[in-house]
C-alpha cells in the first residue's frame, strides 16, 4: 500500500508564537493552556471523590467541569430541551444537563466476561441502562452523576478498569486488533505492547498536558482493523525480510473539519522497540505541537509543516538516540476488518462478530452477553473500531445457540448489509455538539434500506457514516456515503434535521483502489426523513452505471454531481 496523499491540512503561517514550547516557551497563549498549567488535570480525581460527589454538582468551578472532568472521562451531557438549531449559539453552560457521559476506557477493546458484567451493572445501576460501544472501543455510560463517581470508580477499579483519560489533551485509549493473539493470520500479537503503554504511560503526568487529543492504533492483523489511517500514531504488523514480524511506522492522521490521512515514516519498528518509539512521538507532540489555535493543535499540523523525513529525523535524533530500519509498507486489506460473523481460532476455538444497530446497546445487554458468553465456556468479550462486539474462544458446538441467543437481544451475527456498515456518533440525543439525531435517524435509515434494497446484490458493502455536527465523530469522510448533520429549512420554513453528503472515502483500502477522503456534492442536503429514499436512489444508480468490479469510492469518484443528487 502506497503512502495516501496528504488532504486539505495546512500548517499556521510562519512569523508568530504558535506555541510549540521547544520553540515560543510555555507561557499559556488561551485559556484552555491556562487552566492545565495552573494544576495538572489528573488531579480533579480527588476533587471528584472528596468535593464535588459530596457537594453536588453546582459545586463544581467551570475550568473542572468543562475542562479537567474530560480527563476522567467525563462529559456533562446536553440538556434535553435544547434543540438542534440552537446547539451554535449557546454556550457550555446553557447547553449542560447536570449529568455526564462517562467513558470507560477499554485500551485494545478487550474485556473479561467480569469486567464487562462490571460495566453492564454500573449501566442498570447509574445510568438510566445507557451504553453505547463507540468506534473507539470505549464504552460510553450516560444520565451519571457526580455523586456516584466514587462508587463506580470502586466497582471498575475492582475488576482492573479505569477512565483516566479517556478524554481530554492526552494519549487516550489504545485501538487495538479485536483479535490479537487469536487469529490464524495474524502478522504479530500487538497485546504486549499495548499493555505495557497502558501499565506505564496512562495517568503519566509528564504526558497528560498536550497540545490536544493523541490517538494511537496498533495492530497485526492483515485487515488492517484500527482505521490506522486516522490516527496520530499507527504500528501496523509488517513482516521485515530480515528482522522478521514488527510494525510500520505512520504519524499524523485525524478528521474533523480538516481531514488529513496518515503518512508513513518509511520506518521499520521491532516490538521491542515500539513502547520507545510510541513515546518518542507523543514527546514530540508535547514539545513542538501548536498551542496557540485549539483548532490547529492536533498532530496532523505539525506533520504538515515538518514532513515525514524531517519528523523520522527528530524522532530519530531526538528522542530515541538511533536509526530506525526501513521497513516495508503493509499490504492491502484482503478482507473487512469488522469481523463480523463466526471466525475460526488459531487453537480450533471460533470467535464470533455481533453487529448491534449502530453501536447501541444497554447494560442489561452487556450483562446477557457476559452471561451467555460464559455459559458457551468463554470468559474473554472484545470491542472492535467499527462499534461490534466479539465473544471469544467458542467451542465449535456451542456457536450455533450463542448467535441464536444473542440474536433476541439484538446482536446479529449474519446482519443486512447496511446494518453491519452503518455507524452513527451519539448525537443530539447527549452531545452538546450535535445538530442532529444520529441514533435513532440511522436504525430508521437502515430498516428502511432493508426493505427498498432487498433485491440488490453488492459485490463489495457500502458503508453509511451519520455524524450529529462537522467534528467527525463517527468517520464521515472515510466512508462511501458520509453525512455531516446540520439544520435544514423544510417547506413551511420550519428547522429541521438534515445532512451534508460526502461521497467515495475509504480507508484501509483493497488492492482495487487506494484509501482516501469523500467529496462533498456542492449544495446537495438530504433531510432525515429522505435520507432512505436517497441512499437507494443513489445505490441503484451505482449498480446501473459501476464498471466490472468497480467499488462504490471509485464510482462516486469518477461520476459527475448530477448523477449522485
Amino acid at each position: 500500500m502506497s503512502t495516501p496523499a496528504p488532504a486539505r491540512v495546512r500548517p499556521p503561517r510562519e512569523g508568530r508564537s504558535n506555541g510549540q514550547w521547544l520553540v515560543d516557551g510555555t507561557a499559556p497563549l488561551n485559556h484552555n493552556e491556562e487552566f492545565k498549567a495552573e494544576d495538572n488535570p489528573l488531579n480533579v480525581r480527588a476533587r471528584i471523590e472528596n468535593v464535588y460527589a459530596k457537594q453536588g454538582f453546582d459545586s463544581i468551578p467551570a475550568d473542572d467541569l468543562h475542562g479537567r472532568f474530560r480527563w476522567m472521562g467525563l462529559y456533562t451531557q446536553r440538556r434535553q430541551d435544547i434543540s438542534g438549531s440552537r446547539t451554535a449559539s449557546l454556550g457550555p453552560d446553557e447547553l449542560s444537563d447536570k449529568y455526564f457521559m462517562l467513558r470507560i476506557r477499554i485500551d485494545g477493546g478487550a474485556v473479561t466476561t467480569e469486567q464487562l458484567r462490571t460495566i453492564g451493572r454500573i449501566s442498570t445501576d447509574f445510568g438510566r441502562d445507557t451504553a453505547d460501544i463507540s468506534d473507539r472501543q470505549n464504552i460510553q455510560l450516560h444520565w451519571i452523576r457526580v455523586e456516584d463517581m466514587p462508587e463506580i470508580w470502586r466497582r471498575l477499579e475492582a475488576v482492573g478498569m479505569i477512565t483516566t483519560e479517556a478524554c481530554g489533551d492526552c494519549t487516550r485509549v489504545i485501538l487495538g486488533s479485536p483479535v490479537a493473539g487469536i487469529a490464524a493470520d495474524e502478522i504479530i500479537d500487538p497485546t504486549p505492547v499495548i499493555d505495557l503503554l497502558r501499565a506505564e504511560f496512562i495517568g503519566d503526568p509528564e504526558l497528560s498536558n498536550l497540545p490536544r487529543k493523541f490517538k494511537t492504533a496498533i495492530t497485526g492483523h492483515p485487515s488492517l482493523d484500527v482505521v490506522h489511517e486516522i490516527n496520530d500514531i499507527s504500528l501496523v504488523g509488517v513482516v521485515h525480510p530480515e528482522l522478521g514480524p514488527g510494525y510500520d511506522l505512520w504519524v499524523g492522521g485525524g478528521l474533523s473539519v480538516a481531514p488529513r490521512l496518515a503518512e508513513r515514516l518509511g520506518a521499520f519498528v521491532t516490538q521491542e522497540q515500539a513502547a520507545q518509539v510510541w513515546l518518542g512521538v507523543v514527546k514530540i507532540f508535547r514539545d513542538y505541537g501548536y498551542r496557540r489555535l485549539r483548532n490547529k493543535a492536533r498532530l496532523k499540523f505539525l506533520l504538515a509543516e515538518w514532513g515525514p523525513q524531517k519528523f523520522r529525523q527528530v524522532l530519530q535524533d531526538d528522542y530515541l538516540g538511533y536509526d530506525l530500519a526501513d521497513g516495508p509498507a503493509p499490504a492491502p486489506a484482503p478482507y473487512a476488518g469488522d469481523h463480523v460473523g463466526v471466525h475460526a481460532q488459531k487453537d480450533g476455538r471460533h470467535y464470533i462478530g455481533f453487529a448491534p444497530t449502530v453501536g447501541r446497546v444497554s447494560g442489561t445487554v452487556l450483562t446477557r452477553v457476559a452471561e451467555r458468553a460464559e455459559q458457551a465456556g468463554s470468559q474473554r468479550v472484545r470491542f472492535t473500531p467499527h462499534q461490534k462486539i466479539l465473544v471469544l474462544d467458542v467451542p465449535g458446538d456451542e456457536v450455533a445457540p450463542l448467535v441464536d441467543d444473542l440474536r433476541v437481544v439484538g446482536l446479529e451475527a449474519e446482519p443486512s448489509p447496511f446494518r453491519r456498515n452503518t455507524m452513527a456518533c451519539t448525537g443530539i440525543q447527549f452531545c452538546k455538539l450535535a445538530f442532529v439525531d444520529t441514533k435513532d435517524t440511522a436504525t430508521a435509515t437502515i430498516a428502511e434500506l432493508e426493505h427498498r434494497l432487498s433485491d440488490v446484490k453488492l459485490e463489495l458493502p457500502i458503508t453509511l457514516n451519520l455524524n450529529g455536527c462537522p467534528n467527525s465523530c463517527a468517520r464521515i469522510q472515510t466512508a462511501d456515503i458520509g453525512l455531516k448533520g446540520q439544520i435544514l429549512t423544510d417547506a413551511d420554513g420550519q428547522p429541521e434535521f438534515g445532512f451534508q453528503v460526502h461521497l467515495g472515502g475509504g480507508l484501509a483500502a483493497s488492492d482495487r483502489e487506494e484509501p482516501g477522503l469523500g467529496r462533498t456534492v456542492r449544495g446537495l442536503k438530504v433531510s432525515a426523513e429522505e435520507l432512505p429514499q436517497y441512499v437507494e436512489r443513489v445505490v441503484r444508480r451505482f449498480v446501473d452505471d459501476r464498471d466490472t468490479g468497480e467499488t462504490f469510492s471509485a464510482w462516486a469518484k469518477r461520476t459527475d454531481d448530477e448523477a449522485v443528487r
